[in-house]
């Protein structure tokens, strides 16, 4: 982990994303905890994540493809894959149902018994 540029507090994204650390909460490693953030974000919250990081997708594909093995990510590069994972979480919710949660899905929820393994 890099130092940000603010403070003496570690950044948890690599130095060349240093724009997106405001949106570290969304850094979560599971399909779980990415719906439960974005079911319990406002449109408002998830736009600006949204507006911020989708400019920034190709570059972390990039970043991420051209660097490291799947397996052999440090922590830095993990939570900026893991960031773009929520950034696909949110998409259909800012794009197509302007609404977090599915339309007409009532008190439906989504628990994934097995995650991919990273």
């Amino acid at each position: 982990m890099s130092q940000s540029l603010s403070d003496s507090t570690p950044s948890k994204l690599p130095s060349e994303f240093a724009d997106l650390e405001r949106f570290t909460d969304w850094c979560l490693p599971t399909e779980q905890e990415r719906y439960t953030k974005r079911l319990s974000s406002t449109m408002a919250e998830m736009q600006e994540f949204y507006d911020a990081a989708f400019g920034r997708l190709e570059d972390a594909m990039v970043y991420l493809d051209a660097r490291f093995p799947l397996h052999e990510m440090p922590d830095d590069a993990k939570a900026l894959m893991h960031l773009m994972q929520s950034l696909v979480n949110v998409s259909f919710p800012i794009e197509v149902w302007k609404q977090p949660r599915v339309l007409d899905s009532g008190a439906t929820y989504i628990e994934l018994v097995r995650e991919p393994v990273v």
